[in-house]
């Protein structure tokens, strides 16, 4: 059958073409993508083209379909696979394989090494891979950005697993964030950050103090409009938003809101800024843990990090860049309980003929999240200018998302898909 899709040949070669897939093995599923949400990743990956570790050397000749957050609908199971999944079903896919068979060894991944598999098309072959892994991932949710928003959810649950602490005395590690510490989110008020602020409020390892920071005032009062001080203290939580680029809101002022101002037990990091690193260090305490969230695009990229506290007060830091199998899982679940509600993240839509802009010039877009729908022709456009777009398709769009407190929404996904120009 034919597809439309997104594929790179090469450096800044992204092109969007029409194609035939082959007939699915008997160890292959046929799927639908409905929605895949752009990924900064995408843009490095698109960038380097070969250089890029996830991309094959041959792709000139063999070219592989972008994107990697995305949901869909099983249209085919091959006969392997018949007993566990079932065409019509919603999936998501944790597109980190992590073996050594695939295109590039350990680091193949869908929407990198593949040229069958990619959240950039509107039919896609699963390989046999990912079902051996575990990585297609049922999803009982109502909306299809909700599964492609999984994908970075699961980078911040994995951010707050990947925490450590430790007891005086013992070498072992106790894994995830202090229950009922304290906890700040430095420039927090981003799409990643939005997501820590909704997980912290509603998973089930809470901190009891959340500070969260930025240095624009109209981000931090979006932020306090969506997830309110109210809600936490409802969950459990006392959030606090703080403007650190205002006057003694610094240092001293962020840790006097600590318990006897003794500091943080988890700090997140969620901009590759070196004063925000090296405001995450001050801000610790005694076996504070420090996560690196952010990743910087240089690889010289470095801070100035206290080692007389690292070895007198038992300070750390961990790094994580992406979320494993159990956080997707996890993700989905409490998206689908409707504890998870991800449309924070999401400032932007658009459908398949904006792909190749959009990921080219990811990094000079501002906002937080862009989505495109495979099967819809539409630039890219910000949620906020939909007002000011003529068509009865935007300003229903509009209205939508204003009722909904600016937000994407399920409603406002079924009225694009019932109503926007097939591609």
């Amino acid at each position: 059958m034919k597809t439309k899709a997104v594929r790179m040949y090469g450096e800044k070669d992204l092109r969007l073409e029409e194609f035939e897939l082959p007939a699915i093995k008997e160890d292959e599923i046929l799927a639908k993508i409905i929605s895949d949400s752009i990924c900064m990743s995408s843009y490095k990956s698109s960038s380097q083209g070969i250089k890029h570790k996830r991309v094959p050397n041959d792709v000139a000749e063999n070219p592989i379909i972008m994107g990697h957050e995305f949901c869909g609908e099983i249209v085919e199971v091959g006969s392997k696979w018949a007993d566990q999944f079932s065409a019509g079903n919603k999936f998501s896919i944790q597109p980190a394989l992590n073996y050594e068979g695939g295109p590039v060894g350990i680091l193949s991944a869908p929407g990198y090494s593949y040229q069958f598999i990619g959240g950039d098309s509107q039919y896609v072959i699963i390989p046999a891979e990912v079902m051996e892994h575990d990585c297609l991932l049922d999803y009982q949710g109502d909306s299809y950005y909700m599964g492609s928003l999984a994908e970075p959810m699961s980078c911040v649950v994995g951010g707050f697993h990947a925490n450590y602490h430790t007891k005086p005395g013992s070498y072992v590690h106790e894994m995830g964030i202090v229950e009922g510490g304290a906890m700040a989110l430095l420039a927090g008020v981003g799409p990643m950050g939005l997501g820590a602020i909704d997980y912290a409020m509603h998973c089930d390892r809470k901190p009891g103090l959340l500070v969260v920071t930025d240095i624009d005032n109209a981000r931090l009062e979006r932020a306090a409009s969506i997830y309110t001080v109210e809600e936490a203290k409802a969950n459990g939580v006392e959030l606090v938003y703080v403007n650190t680029a205002e006057e003694g809101k610094g240092i001293d002022y962020l840790k006097s809101l600590t318990p006897k101002g003794e500091g943080f037990n988890d700090v997140f990091v969620y901009a590759p800024v070196r004063p925000v690193v090296e405001q995450a260090d001050k801000l610790l305490a005694f076996d504070g843990c420090l996560n690196f969230f952010a990743g910087p695009t240089d690889p010289s990229f470095a801070a100035e990090f206290n080692f007389y506290n690292v070895h007198y007060a038992a300070t750390h830091v961990v790094g994580t860049s992406g979320g494993n199998t159990d956080d997707m899982i996890e993700s989905l679940k409490l998206m689908a309980e409707g504890k998870l509600n991800p449309s924070t993240m999401l400032t932007h839509i658009g459908g398949l003929d904006a792909v190749i802009e959009t990921t080219l010039n990811l990094p000079n877009i501002p906002g937080g999240k862009k989505l495109v729908y495979n099967n819809i022709s539409m630039p890219l456009v910000a949620l906020d200018d939909l007002k000011s777009m003529e068509g009865d398709l935007y300003q229903g769009l509009a209205e939508i998302v204003e009722k909904h407190n600016g937000l994407w929404s399920p409603e406002a996904e079924k009225y694009l898909l019932a109503n926007a120009p097939s591609i």
